[in-house]
């Protein structure tokens, strides 16, 4: 019998432990007596782990904002049976209805709110398949019965004033503001703005409060940490971290969409709630996620502090937000339609119609101009607009940069303020892509107008069909959209329509840029050989 076998069960392995052990202990000496033997290699991975420098605990910044942010209880107004209220408020933000969508806002309100509906029409626009009813049902804590909203909030002032999330209280009967100790506190809404998503509240104290201040988001970075402190699914005060993963987003939910996408954990009940930098400071109002699951998959998306401290201190100083207002809707300069119109490249916003009586047309704007810079901003894509147009104050001059038909001109326009029933500088519909060739046209009669629902203010030759042997067969022209000018000229009758289209197919650019009117919006489209669809 060999040696081997009078180890013990486990013997062997304790052995080769020994063994190895022994081995280590031998290569430590080693390292101590004689260190100029250390390879090349080893000394990279010794002076490697030296310079890794642990993550700080975000435990003092924690203390320090913790007592600011506010859980918000709300009883909404009744629509439909309390059934349906129920549901909707399980669904979380009223998915239902065929399940259509998967962009979610995570506050819980349980209402079928505009900013839901853009949200939806975006992540449909992704492919998303939206979670079903059964997904998103879930059980909410509730200490109170009769509160079937929940959402978050903080404080910015120490006399009470309480930022959150328009989505959360737009449909509020009561407000409750919950501190952190438990204690609650009735609110009353001192303004709401639907078009930034953003509301603010006041609740009476007989003491100062804690409060946390506004940080610079425009100094923010992607890959800076960040803390979402909030109220998801009503656990109460619940802190995550991570990181920026982008700026400037655009979810579609309105004309001033800027967005910082963050990647710290976010749930229903989180919308209002801040989103903090190391330092304490809000820089981010948490508003909405994408998610197919419903729950948290690391996409949020929260309103930048530039964006909101502004309309925070309007709605503070006066219940409500004026916004400069410059009278035109402009839609996307596509590759296509900048090569039509001679541009190097596609930067800036085509103005597609100015208001009569706005300040664009009175200042000289046209249908047809490239608006490159505004007050010395520059104009890169067509977003950029609408925001600063909106900050801008009202009577007040702004100098307005534009291409028109291979020229640059300079405009002065007094801004005025935005009307109520009306957005600024409202983006029109995404251009889609236009075909000269294949596309049988007629005049523009009282009965096309009804049918087609054409303004009497609209004067061109309207589509009557288009063939589907045209090499463009999938454009978006469509049957009844009128063709008010061809190359920036006007169109008078079908047969002239005829012939500038082909001309332009034929001639030596071999494009066209064409604008039309559908609806009553009009817009360019333009085609080109080289860049195709528009």
């Amino acid at each position: 019998m060999s040696d081997r076998s009078s180890i013990p069960p486990g013997g062997s392995r304790r052995i080769a432990g020994v063994k190895a052990a022994a081995l280590a202990a031998g290569i430590g000496i080693a390292i101590v007596l004689a260190p100029l033997t250390l390879t090349p290699s080893l000394q990279a991975q010794a002076q490697g782990q030296q310079s890794i420098v642990p993550l700080p605990s975000l435990a003092p910044v924690v203390k320090r904002v913790f007592p600011a942010v506010v859980n918000i209880s709300v009883v909404e107004a009744e629509s439909g049976s309390d059934q349906t209220a129920q549901e909707d408020d399980d669904l979380g933000q009223g998915q239902g209805q065929g399940g259509q969508g998967g962009g979610q806002s995570p506050g819980g309100s349980g209402r079928n709110s505009p900013f839901d509906q853009f949200l939806r029409r975006f992540f449909e626009e992704q492919g998303v398949n939206p979670p079903s009813q059964q997904q998103q049902r879930r059980q909410r804590p509730q200490s109170d019965s009769e509160h079937i909203a929940l959402g978050s909030g903080f404080i910015i002032d120490p006399a009470g004033f309480v930022v959150t999330n328009n989505h959360v209280v737009e449909d509020a009967q009561k407000v409750t503001v919950i501190f952190q100790d438990g204690s609650k506190h009735e609110a009353k809404i001192v303004g709401r703005d639907t078009k930034t998503d953003l509301a603010l509240l006041k609740i009476s104290t007989d003491k100062p409060l804690p409060y946390v201040n506004w940080g610079d988001s425009n100094a923010a970075q992607v890959g800076d940490w960040v803390i979402a402190v909030g109220n998801p699914f009503g656990l109460g005060g619940t802190v995550s971290a991570g990181i920026i993963s982008a700026r400037g987003r655009d979810i579609h939910s309105g004309p001033y969409d800027d967005f910082l996408q963050i990647d710290a954990p976010i749930n229903r009940g989180n919308s209002g709630g801040p989103t903090f930098n190391l330092s304490g400071e809000v820089i981010g109002i948490n508003t909405a996620i994408y998610s197919p699951s419903g729950g948290s998959v690391g996409i949020g998306f929260a309103i930048p502090s530039s964006l909101a401290r502004p309309v925070i201190e309007q709605l503070k100083a006066k219940g409500k937000v004026s916004r400069g207002w410059l009278g035109v809707q402009i839609q996307e300069l596509t590759p296509a339609i900048a090569k039509s119109l001679g541009l190097p490249s596609d930067r800036g916003a085509l103005v597609s119609d100015v208001m009569k009586g706005g300040p664009a047309e009175n200042a000289g704007l046209k249908p047809g101009d490239v608006i490159q810079s505004f007050n010395g901003h520059d104009i890169d894509r067509v977003r950029d607009l609408p925001i600063i147009v909106a900050e801008t104050p009202a009577r007040s001059s702004a100098k307005v940069g534009v291409w028109r038909k291979g020229s640059k001109l300079t405009f002065d326009v007094r801004i005025a303020e935005q009307p109520a029933n009306m957005e600024v500088s409202a983006t029109s519909p995404s251009p889609g892509p236009a075909s000269a060739v294949g596309v049988e046209l007629t005049a523009l009669t009282k009965s096309l107008r009804r049918r087609f629902d054409i303004p009497n203010n609209v004067h061109g030759v309207v589509v009557r069909s288009v063939s589907d042997s045209s090499p463009l067969a999938q454009a978006n022209i469509e049957v009844g959209d009128v063709i008010v000018s061809i190359n920036q000229e006007p169109v008078t009758t079908p047969e002239a329509a005829v012939t500038m289209i082909d001309s332009a197919v034929s001639g030596p650019n071999k494009s066209i840029l064409l604008q039309i009117n559908r609806r009553g919006i009009n817009e360019y489209v333009a085609w080109s050989e080289q860049t195709g669809n528009g």
